[in-house]
Formats: structure tokens, C-alpha cells, sequence
């Protein structure tokens, strides 16, 4: 068990969507020394200044945050960046970490590191059986490399590394951006956008048919600390809500609670990506007491309320 009032903490991405709640859940427990690499001043992918943020925040925790992320058009358009970025980001930061004795490094996959057709609820130990979905394999497999890595350098140096895998994350402050944005926050955009304009329909990517599991971001700010203060165990664990929803009900609900009065029309020449995903989500409740707390339908409706307020109206 690690007291974090008492550590010095780098949240690499510290300011970005997870990060903020991250931080504040940090704050909460009375830590005062927070260090939080902004891109201007340290890029996470030169060696270098990953070497000077190391020096400059002489902390015992890293809890890495940081990552190039979008939904399955932004993967479909980057795969060679959101490989090389990912990847060469975890490997040189969890390096340095070791080689200036931090105490804890938490290193953060993501559900797409699973295989593409894994039984449902996905299961730690499925982890590799098989290939992740195409469109971001990259991605995933860049991100999972951190898992090997943390697993080796336990093996060899008694370096404490753990691996979390969140699934997909949403609420308010959340990435609006049609261009990267995940498939929430696009289609809050895509209804809120049709409603205002008057347009009679609104078009959404792939069958409806696949389906997705959702986390609210403070449920996993949250289980991210606890992780931080209490799991020092070398097998990776899955961050979620234990639920799954299909994209056709999702739009819906979406479609509800805005108020948009007019149709969805499926465009099934755009792919649906992963079948299906949900995570069993036992062993987080077992090794760190985390249970998500948000229910869906209230989160979503924070997430909604946070977008018209804060982007929608100002634009």
C-alpha cells in the first residue's frame, strides 16, 4: 500500500480528459506534489526530454496517462503514428523510470489490445488469443507492448510496473472533435448539430449491431488510484462497468436525450469495428475494491449537458 500524500506523482497526460480527474482524485487524498509534463515543454517521444521531465520532477510514482488516441477513422487514417507514438512514448518512459528508481510505474493499455473475436466478458487471461481488430490493431498492440515490458522488467529488475485496461471512457470534457473523437462523444456532436440545423436525419457509421462497454472518466479515475495505491501484481487487469451496449441503442438514447425528432440512417459501407466488448471486471473488485459507480444513463446526461454547455453554446 503506497500513502500517495506522502509521494511525488508524474501524471503524464495529466491535463487531457482522464488525466484532470485523475489529478483531482489524486488531490483528494492529500497529494500536494503533482507533476504534470505539458507537451510544449516535454514532448514524450524524445528521449531527451523525457530524461529532463525525470530530472526536474524527482518523483517516486509515475502514473502514464499519456497516449495518441481516436476512434476508428482517425486509426484507419494513422496507423503508423499511432503505433510509433505509442509505442516508442511507454518504452523509453518506463526505461527511464527504472533507471532513475522510481518506486511504482502504472502503465495504461486499452481494450483494444484484445483479440477481435474474444468471448464475452473478455477475460484478463484472454488477452492473447488471438489478433486485435484491424482497424486498431496498432494501436492496441503498441499500447500492450507496455505489458510485456512491465512483465520483463519485474522478472529481471524487481521493477514494480503495473498494467491497467480501461475500457472505453466518456463524460464531461471528453475529446468533441469529429476528426479524432470516439464514438459518444461524435454522435452527442452528430444529434446535437441535426437538432439545431433542422436536418431531417442523421447518419452513423456501420450496422448498429456491434456493441460496446463504457465507463464514466472519474469511475475510472478512480480505480486508477486505487490501482496506484494498492496493486503491485504483475498480471494486467481490466478497468470497466461490466456492461454492454449495442451502437443502434446507444444512438438512440443519445438521439432521446437531445431531442433530435428526426431519423438514423445506417451507413453499412463504413466498418463496425470490434463485434463485440464488454470486460469481466471481477478481479479489479478482488485485488483494489474498485466497482464503477456512475450509472450509464446518468453519465451520459452529465456528458451531454457538459457539451452543449461548454462547447455547442460557444461556437
Amino acid at each position: 500500500m503506497i500513502n500517495l500524500k506522502d509521494r511525488k506523482v508524474i501524471v503524464t497526460g495529466g491535463a487531457g480528459f482522464l488525466g484532470k480527474f485523475v489529478v483531482k482524485k489524486l488531490k483528494d487524498r492529500n497529494c500536494k506534489d503533482i507533476f504534470i509534463p505539458k507537451i510544449e515543454e516535454y514532448d514524450l517521444r524524445n528521449l531527451e526530454k523525457i530524461k529532463k521531465m525525470y530530472r526536474d520532477a524527482k518523483a517516486n510514482v509515475v502514473i502514464h496517462l499519456a497516449a495518441v488516441v481516436g476512434g476508428i477513422g482517425a486509426n484507419r487514417e494513422n496507423p503508423g503514428s499511432f503505433f510509433y507514438d505509442n509505442l516508442i512514448m511507454g518504452i523509453q518512459l518506463m526505461e527511464q523510470a527504472r533507471l532513475t528508481s522510481i518506486e511504482k510505474f502504472v502503465a495504461l493499455g486499452t481494450i483494444c489490445a484484445y483479440p477481435k473475436y474474444t468471448k464475452v466478458p473478455f477475460k484478463e487471461e484472454d488477452l492473447w488469443n488471438g489478433y486485435p481488430e484491424e482497424t486498431n490493431a496498432p494501436y492496441g498492440l503498441a499500447k500492450k507492448m507496455s505489458l510485456v515490458q512491465s512483465q520483463a522488467y519485474r522478472q529481471q529488475y524487481g521493477f514494480n510496473s503495473i498494467f491497467l485496461l480501461p475500457v472505453n471512457l466518456y463524460g464531461p470534457g471528453d475529446n468533441f472533435n469529429p476528426k479524432s473523437s470516439h464514438v459518444i462523444p461524435a454522435l452527442i456532436k452528430k444529434f446535437y448539430d441535426a437538432k439545431i440545423n433542422n436536418q431531417s436525419e442523421v447518419v452513423v457509421w456501420g450496422t448498429g449491431k456491434a456493441t460496446r462497454e463504457f465507463l464514466y472518466v472519474e469511475d475510472c479515475a478512480e480505480a486508477i488510484v486505487l490501482a496506484t495505491e494498492k496493486y503491485d501484481k504483475p498480471d494486467p487487469v481490466n478497468i470497466g462497468a461490466g456492461f454492454e451496449i449495442s451502437i443502434k441503442d446507444l444512438a438512440e438514447k443519445i438521439r432521446q436525450i437531445i431531442g433530435f425528432k428526426g431519423k438514423i440512417v445506417w451507413d453499412t459501407s463504413k466498418p463496425d469495428g470490434q463485434p463485440r466488448r464488454c470486460l469481466d471486471t471481477t478481479k479489479a473488485e478482488k485485488e483494489f475494491g474498485f466497482k464503477a459507480k456512475v450509472k450509464f444513463d446518468e453519465g451520459l446526461k452529465k456528458a451531454i449537458d457538459w457539451y452543449i454547455l461548454n462547447i455547442a453554446r460557444k461556437n
